[in-house]
């Protein structure tokens, strides 16, 4: 089974639909209700929804995922019936299986209490319509992408006593972003005044986005927060919550962060902890949709909008 545990929830939709072909007059039976067997469109709507949510029972490698909304709809064509089912579910994977599941079922069961009165039925055309949700619904195309500088506090990794494993894995995260370039990337000791210096060089210099890691802890070296709260003029508190969020699920530490973000005239500062797994975390959290930031300050068009 797939680890979806790096994923963030999101609302995930899929719509799916298969079509089962019957004789005309099968299929007048069908519309007016009157199979043998009863009312086969509402048995049919049952089996599906039921069977949605039982997806993963079915199917070895499916999430247990909690369904929100499961619905199945019919449109009648000349040849038969097309089913069409739709799932909502807010969750770190998607439900395309669990609609498909949910058409195939409800198509069979249409099968099963149509056979009485015909051998002459055909189930076709299962496919999935549509999907949305998860990080490829909220990941922006920037041209030019942004240009991104990493800065590592540590005093030991600065002194050669410790190997930085946490900025180099929050370069990675950036280098699989497409609309991101890491311009830069180094370490400094635990020392406010350089960090400030840093920071304002980079932002002269026109960086979009600067990634601080370490500081934001409770130590007394730990001091990125109150070097950097300062010099933002906008503060954008979301970001830093939706990362602690993501953290707490993960580990009851995460209240302990006391990173901060927000712009410093055109350039996005946000603050990570200094431990590798709060750093990943915090980059699994906010990437790749806080770089919409990015794409409402050049002013360009919500090409998807919100949902």
């Amino acid at each position: 089974m797939k680890d979806i545990t790096p994923k963030f929830e999101t609302l995930r939709t899929a719509t799916a639909e298969a079509f089962v072909a019957m004789p005309t007059e099968v299929l007048q039976l069908l519309k007016e209700r009157k199979l043998e067997k009863g009312d086969a469109l509402e048995l049919a709507r049952a089996a599906g929804v039921m069977a949605a949510k039982r997806t993963w029972e079915l199917i070895p490698y499916c999430h247990p995922i909690p369904i929100t909304h499961g619905s199945i709809d019919y449109e009648f064509e000349p040849e038969g019936v097309r089913v069409r089912a739709e799932v909502k579910a807010i969750a770190p994977t998607g439900v395309e299986m669990e609609a498909l599941t949910a058409a195939n079922i409800a198509a069979l069961t249409l099968y099963d209490m149509l056979k009485p009165h015909t051998p002459e039925i055909e189930i076709s055309h299962v496919k999935l319509v549509e999907k949305r949700g998860g990080k490829s619904d909220w990941r922006d195309v920037l041209d030019p992408p942004v240009k991104a500088h990493v800065i590592v506090l540590s005093d030991s990794v600065a002194a050669g006593k410790k190997e930085d494993r946490a900025g180099k894995a929050v370069v990675s995260a950036l280098e699989r972003e497409p609309s991101v370039d890491v311009a830069g990337y180094e370490v400094l000791p635990d020392d406010p005044g350089k960090l400030k210096a840093l920071v304002h060089k980079l932002v002269d210099e026109g960086i979009d986005l600067v990634l601080t890691v370490g500081g934001t802890g409770l130590a007394s070296t730990d001091q990125t927060v109150e070097a950097l709260k300062p010099l933002i003029e906008r503060d954008v508190p979301g970001i830093m919550e939706a990362a602690r969020a993501y953290g707490q699920r993960r580990t009851p530490y995460a209240m302990l962060s006391r990173g901060v973000a927000g712009l410093i005239r055109n350039t996005l500062v946000i603050t990570l902890p200094g431990s590798t797994r709060g750093a990943q975390e915090t980059m699994e959290a906010l990437f790749p949709a806080v770089l919409h930031v990015f794409y409402v300050m050049r002013k360009l068009p919500h090409a998807h909008g919100y949902r």
